[in-house]
């Protein structure tokens, strides 16, 4: 078992870089092999990965099988939505990503609820152990629903070269990016603690990353099959699709990190919300359930919206509101009350939940069947690089200012009141930029058409 807190932090990371790693391949992998085998297939590697987690005790080992399990889970979206993309025609696809949408941040709000249920009566193994009926449920449901299902056609051949330099590229930039962020705020001064080794491998790697990215372009434009298709990106609403995903990302990940640390270090314990939520650990998963739970329910309501008037409605209307909770978010302080920071999650939790049906339908919609599955895993990939770029830029952005802030007070006057109010404001203006990011996304999704393409004429 992990001796540590570094060791932990690894068996996450290796996690969350193999999950993204394996999106685009497996979603190229779906559009040539077939979609309902790729997905048995990701099932299959998800409930090896869970078995063999609980059964090691050494950490290269563990780290082994949750890479193992992240190669599996990350295939499931994405193949998830080209499977909506065959089974649905144009125009109706919105509600259906809606519904997936919602399912997906279900995950969000129960699945750390019923693993610290797990944990505290029966034992840590069991949130892997519980993993494995649920597979094979899951495996069975997929097989008896889809096998009659309508057969999108299939790629002729899998670009193996492009997919091993861009998975190396993704590790080089997702290892770069965890290491630049790595130096997590520890307490309510921000006090990050980092290794210096690691803060000189983090801008080598992004050296490495970078380079890797421009093999795999001379790759992908000379490959006659290759693994992402350049010319996605000049089709209508393609491009776009995209960016916005990845600004939403930056957005999201603020949100999830900074509101659990405004909620348990800033609040001081004789507050509403410290007497309503009792420890600061209930107040924080409580609080933030409140955002991810209004998402899953909007996303069905984005779905809806989208099959009535089109994307770019949705899509602004979306990200408008996820501005103004954002914006009303940045004037926390040690005095805000449980109602008001309720209602200003919630509202930015409607914002996300608008966006995502819409994003998902028109990437979709955007590409040929054949391209369906890889292009899924990248829009869904560039939201994770967005999250993984966020944290890495707040968390540089939170120490710098806290030191800039403080360096205004000599040491006697930094008392534990002021610091929480420097904590606060810190955490006010990233919530800020975060709203300037869903700001700028709404700029963009102006370039979004409304009515449904051709992608076989846009191309």
């Amino acid at each position: 078992m992990p001796s540590g807190l570094d060791d932990a932090v690894w068996i996450v990371s290796a996690y969350l870089i193999a999950y993204i790693v394996t999106m685009p391949f497996m979603g190229r992998l779906s559009d040539t092999w077939g979609r309902l085998r790729t997905y048995l297939a990701s099932l299959g590697l998800f409930a090896v990965g869970s078995i063999f987690v609980p059964l090691v005790d050494d950490l290269p080992w563990l780290i082994v099988f949750r890479v193992v399990q992240a190669l599996g889970g990350g295939a499931m979206v994405p193949v998830a939505m080209a499977i909506i993309g065959d089974i649905f025609p144009k125009g109706k696809r919105g509600l259906a990503m809606g519904v997936l949408a919602t399912v997906d941040t279900a995950g969000w709000v129960f699945g750390p609820l019923y693993g610290a249920f797990l944990v505290r009566y029966l034992d840590w193994r069991w949130q892997f152990y519980i993993n494995i009926p649920a597979s094979l449920l899951a495996a069975a449901g997929a097989y008896f629903v889809l096998r009659r299902a309508p057969r999108a056609h299939r790629a002729r051949s899998l670009d193996v070269s492009g997919a091993a330099v861009l998975a190396a590229g993704l590790v080089a930039l997702n290892v770069a990016l965890s290491l630049g962020g790595g130096r997590a705020a520890s307490g309510p001064s921000f006090n990050f603690t980092g290794s210096p080794p690691a803060t000189k491998a983090a801008p080598i790697l992004l050296g490495v990353a970078a380079l890797l990215a421009i093999v795999f372009f001379a790759i992908e434009r000379r490959s006659a099959n290759p693994l992402i298709n350049l010319r996605m990106f000049r089709r209508p609403n393609f491009a776009p699709a995209c960016l916005i995903n990845f600004l939403a990302g930056i957005a999201l990940i603020i949100a999830m990190v900074d509101v659990p640390l405004f909620v348990s270090i800033v609040l001081p314990e004789g507050t509403e919300m410290a007497y309503a939520l009792q420890t600061a650990a209930a107040r924080s998963g409580q609080v933030l359930a409140i955002m991810t739970g209004t998402m899953a329910v909007a996303s069905v309501l984005g779905g809806w919206l989208c099959k009535r008037l089109g994307y770019r409605i949705p899509t602004i209307l979306g990200l408008l509101l996820g501005a103004a909770g954002f914006a009303l978010m940045s004037t926390w302080s040690v005095a805000t009350e449980f109602a008001p920071m309720a209602s200003h999650l919630a509202l930015a939790g409607l914002g996300f939940g608008l966006v995502s049906a819409p994003v998902s339908a028109t990437v979709v919609d955007a590409v040929g069947e054949t391209q369906r599955g890889v292009a899924s895993g990248l829009v869904v990939i560039l939201r994770l690089i967005g999250m993984s770029v966020g944290l890495s830029l707040l968390t540089a952005w939170g120490l710098t200012r806290f030191d800039q802030l403080s360096s205004s007070y000599s040491t006697l006057q930094l008392t534990s009141g002021l610091v929480l109010q420097l904590t606060a404001d810190v955490l006010d203006e990233m919530f800020l930029a975060a709203g300037v990011a869903l700001l700028a996304a709404a700029a963009i999704a102006f370039l979004l058409h409304s009515r449904i393409l051709d992608p076989e004429r846009s191309a």
